[in-house]
């Protein structure tokens, strides 16, 4: 072998040595960090929202507002105000419960939209209280004229306007009253069946007055199930008796009817009078009502 090749091979050793010193002394092996910190979990936050939109109009051209509170996927609806100013305290118990949610944001049940309407007839209202929008008890005029502001503007009873064995004309206590040209023929019965429609409520409770019971609701299948639980959760937290079955006299047409059609459990809460929200005592009920279909 020439002197070439064994200054080549030298050369290359030489090569291969120092590369090893490199890899073992001059670039050592990473090693993992002392004062790394520890891995946090990020949990989205949790948050309340609370929406007002207007979900329809009255015959007269008045809102019908609903005020949504939480992001949960059962809805329960509660409505007030079927029958106007005539019932005025069920509208009244209605902005209580909204002005109560908007205090007390975190007493939403997690896995429940709150939706509340608290004047499905607003022209009934005015005809009474004569003033849009909000009211308190001193706008209330002095006044004993039975009936004034159960009807809308079309001067139908609103709670014989459903699809629930309706017929043109229906009874309220000894009198006949309109029922409208067709079920569904009022803006008023409208909005409300498009609202359950589009939001599908577990459950739907109205407040009326002046009865001091709490009645369940049936069409042509009877009670449902369900139904009797929602009436005997409510009344026996709230105090009231419960009736599972209004027989005073006939009714048609009646929307806790239509909804018991559809599958929907729905109940009448009748206040003791027509001048007091009875708010401690439908606060009971409400909450009784939320932790059932929370825990459900």
């Amino acid at each position: 072998m020439s002197r070439l090749h064994y200054t080549i091979l030298g050369i290359g050793g030489l090569i291969i040595v120092v590369g090893i010193f490199v890899l073992i002394f001059i670039n050592p092996k990473p090693t993992p960090p002392t004062d790394r910190p520890a891995l946090v979990e990020v949990v989205p936050a949790i948050t309340t929202a609370t929406s007002t939109r207007v979900v329809g109009h009255s015959v007269d051209g008045r809102s019908i507002e609903l005020f949504s509170f939480g992001t949960g996927a059962k809805h329960l609806l509660f409505v007030g105000g079927m029958h106007g100013g005539y019932e005025w305290n069920s509208v009244l118990l209605a902005y209580q419960f909204i002005d109560y949610l908007n205090d007390n944001l975190v007493t939403v049940p997690s896995a429940i939209t709150i939706d509340v309407i608290p004047a499905i007839n607003p022209d009934g209202l005015y005809a009474v209280i004569q003033k849009e929008g909000r009211f308190d008890e001193t706008d209330i005029p002095n006044t004993t004229t039975i009936g004034l502001g159960r009807f809308n503007a079309d001067q139908v009873d609103l709670n014989r306007n459903f699809d629930c064995k309706w017929q043109p004309t229906s009874t309220w206590r000894s009198q006949t009253v309109s029922a409208g040209t067709s079920a569904f023929s009022e803006p008023e019965a409208i909005a409300l069946r498009d609202l359950v429609n589009s939001t599908k409520p577990e459950a739907v409770i109205f407040w009326h007055s002046q009865a001091n019971a709490v009645y369940a609701s049936e069409c042509n299948a009877g009670v449902l199930p369900d139904t009797l639980t929602l009436m005997n959760t409510y009344a026996g937290a709230a105090g009231y008796k419960s009736v599972a079955s209004f027989d005073a006299y006939p009714v048609t047409g009646d929307a806790e009817g239509w909804l018991a059609s559809i599958g929907i459990p729905a109940i009448t809460v009748e206040l003791a009078t027509h001048d007091n929200t009875e708010w401690n005592k439908n606060l009971s009920g409400i909450s009784a009502v939320l932790d059932s279909y929370q825990a459900k």
